[in-house]
Parts: C-alpha cells; sequence; structure tokens
C-alpha cells in the first residue's frame, strides 16, 4: 500500500516560486496499475518523484508498507529504492558502452544482490523480455524498442514491489509502444507489483485499473473501477479510496 497524505512541493523562492504539488493525497493498494494522467507541467511527474523518494515534498507524508519514507534517512532512502523500486523512464537512459547484460546487472550490484544471485536474476529478466539472444550486446546497438525493453528488464530483475513508468511508451511507435504496454501489465498481473504509469496518454490510462487525473498540481479525480471521486472526496479523510 502506498499512501501520500497532504504533500506539497514547490520550487524556487519568493517572487519565483512555483507550486507543482498543492496539498494531494491518493491511497494506492498492492498489486494496482495505476495511471496518473495529465498534461506537461500537471505535476504528474513530480508526483511520481514524491511517492518513490526521489524527491522530498516541503510538506505531507510517503508512506509505503506502513513506513513514512519522508523520515528516512537518504542512505535508507536509496536502500529502499534498490530494494523495492524499479524505474523505467521514456528516453531509456541505458548505458550505451556497456552490456546489455552490465545494464540489468549494475542495480542489482547497488542493491548488494551476491554475483551468483545476479547471473540468475539478469538471465531471468532479459528471458522475460525477450532480450536473452541480445546478452552480450552493447546496448548503444540496440533498437529503440529493444532499449526500453531492457529498461524493463532492469526493472524487474531485482523483483521490486512497485514499478515506476514514465512515459514508457512516448518514444516508441504504436506497434512496439503495444509490445511494451504488454510487457509491463503482464508483469503487473503475473507478479501482484504496483504499476504506476505517468502519462499524457488517455489510451494508455485506461487500460489501468485507476486513473489520477492531474490538472496544475492538484488531483481532479480519481477513477477506478467505473467510479469517480472528485478531488474535494480525495481529500476527505473519511473518503479515501481503497
Amino acid at each position: 500500500m502506498i499512501e501520500v497524505k497532504n504533500i506539497t512541493k514547490t520550487y524556487g523562492k519568493k517572487q519565483n516560486a512555483f507550486t507543482a504539488l498543492d496539498n494531494v493525497s491518493l491511497s494506492i493498494p498492492q498489486g494496482t496499475s495505476v495511471a496518473i494522467l495529465g498534461k506537461s507541467g500537471s505535476g504528474k511527474s513530480t508526483l511520481m518523484h514524491a511517492m518513490s523518494g526521489l524527491d522530498r515534498p516541503e510538506k505531507g507524508e510517503v508512506i509505503v508498507d506502513g513506513e513514512n519514507i519522508l523520515k528516512l534517512k537518504q542512505k535508507a532512502v536509496d536502500r529502499f529504492r534498490a530494494q523495492k523500486i524499479g524505474f523505467i523512464f521514456q528516453s531509456f537512459f541505458v548505458q550505451g558502452n556497456e552490456s546489455v547484460y552490465d545494464n540489468v546487472s549494475l542495480p542489482l550490484e547497488i542493491a548488494g544482490v551476491s554475483r551468483s544471485k545476479r547471473k540468475t536474476r539478469v538471465e531471468a529478466a532479459l528471458a522475460a523480455v525477450e532480450l536473452s539472444d541480445k546478452i552480450k550486446n552493447k546496448a548503444k546497438n540496440l533498437s529503440g524498442g529493444q532499449k526500453q525493453r531492457l529498461a524493463i528488464a532492469r526493472a524487474i530483475a531485482n523483483e521490486p514491489a512497485i514499478i515506476f513508468a514514465d512515459e514508457p511508451t512516448g518514444n516508441l511507435d504504436s506497434v512496439t509502444g503495444e509490445k511494451v504496454e504488454q510487457l509491463l501489465f503482464g508483469y503487473n498481473k503475473e507478479k501482484g507489483v504496483t504499476l504506476i504509469i505517468v502519462t499524457h496518454d488517455a489510451d494508455l490510462a485506461a487500460k489501468c485499473d485507476m486513473v489520477v487525473n492531474i490538472k496544475d498540481g492538484k488531483i481532479e479525480s480519481i477513477q477506478q473501477e467505473s467510479r469517480t471521486v472528485t478531488a474535494k472526496a480525495v481529500r476527505r479523510p473519511s473518503r479515501k479510496v481503497q
């Protein structure tokens, strides 16, 4: 379970201050697929960064499995991300001069996984995204779709409880994007992993169990199982979305 309680994030100071998130609250049950939907500048990526510990809001709480990660020291936050979270970004962020194997192995090394276990997990992750035949190739020699599948393999290798995907199909053609979506939703359903997708694509969002509509740093509504909860209801403690 992820619980976001009244978080506010501001960038800049005084007359240059910009409120990216304004008193945002929501609850995400374990195993749910969630789309954070909004236009550029709406605050959706900032919300992802706050929930994952990549950024620290000035106010509020982010509670994951009963622990407020905003109260953790930086080393503990880093350990939390390494052990519990997988990240997938629109721009792939693969290490081009490193092999496919080494790209997937790196986060496992950071998480302190032993060499023998790393090999098993890397091979399993690459098999899951159908890249086993590219294991020795340099990442820079992969196509765009292959790089995104490599990014997915890297994200799932440590068997995280939560995966954050920021515009995961934004740089892909429709056919390749559909394959990536199938991989992500398949992993979500098969493993019971919480999948949080940041997107401006309403069609992709509609495939999720839960859609969080955000605008100007505020949640406008949360749609879940054919129900729509207004922003006002989201902020009312007795009406949390379960």
